[in-house]
C-alpha cells in the first residue's frame, strides 16, 4: 500500500496514562484487506500519545492501529531541536523515502506555523534559549533491524519520531 501524500497526521496531546494498556485495532490483518480502492485524499493518521498508538482513519472511520513509541520525552509538546519531544498539532506528509537505519521515512511537514508559534512564545517567555533552534526532520519510522522489541516495550528511543515495528511501517508507507 503507498499512500503518498494526500493524508494528514494529528498527533494528540500527551493524557495523564503513560504506560496504558491499549489494544490496536485489526493489528493482525493487513491493512490492504480492510480498504480495497483507497483514495488518498480520505486517508488521515491518528497518533494517540498516551495510547502508545497510530491509527489509520478512512474517510473519519478508524480502520487500523499500531503499536508505536516516540522521542525520549514522550510526555511535552516539541519545542525545539534536541529537546527529545514529538511534536503536537496537525501536520501533512512532506515526502516519503527508504531509510538506511529504520527501513522506511514517512516525513511530516513539521515545524508548520503553529509550530513556530509554540517555538517563539517558548523563546518570549524563557522556557527555552533565544538561541535554540525549532529543529526538523520528524516523521514515522520503523526501529533498526532486529529491535521490534523496542515497540512492544514501549522504549521511547527516538530524538522526536514516531517510530513503528519495520513491518508496520511497510505496512502503511
Amino acid at each position: 500500500m503507498h499512500f503518498k501524500f494526500g493524508f494528514i497526521i494529528i498527533l494528540l496531546l500527551f493524557a495523564s496514562l503513560l504506560f496504558s494498556q491499549t489494544t490496536h485495532l485489526n493489528y493482525q490483518i493487513q491493512i490492504s484487506k480492510l480498504i480495497e480502492d483507497i483514495n488518498k485524499d480520505s486517508i488521515s493518521i491518528l497518533i494517540e500519545k498516551s495510547e502508545y498508538k497510530l491509527t489509520i482513519l478512512y474517510n473519519d472511520k478508524r480502520i487500523k492501529s499500531y503499536p508505536v513509541v516516540f522521542g525520549s520525552n514522550p510526555i511535552d509538546d516539541k519545542l525545539r531541536q534536541g529537546d527529545s519531544c514529538t511534536p503536537e498539532g496537525i501536520f501533512k506528509v512532506r515526502a516519503l523515502y527508504p531509510h538506511k537505519s529504520w527501513s522506511k521515512f514517512i516525513w511530516i511537514d513539521y515545524p508548520t506555523t503553529n509550530s513556530w508559534k509554540k517555538h517563539n512564545a517558548a523563546k518570549s517567555s524563557s522556557v527555552i534559549s533565544q538561541n535554540s533552534s525549532i529543529g526538523g526532520e520528524i516523521g514515522i519510522h520503523g526501529v533498526p533491524a532486529g529491535y521490534d522489541n523496542m515497540i512492544d516495550e514501549k522504549y521511547n528511543w527516538t530524538l522526536g519520531c514516531i517510530s513503528l515495528k519495520n513491518v508496520d511501517v511497510n505496512e502503511i508507507y
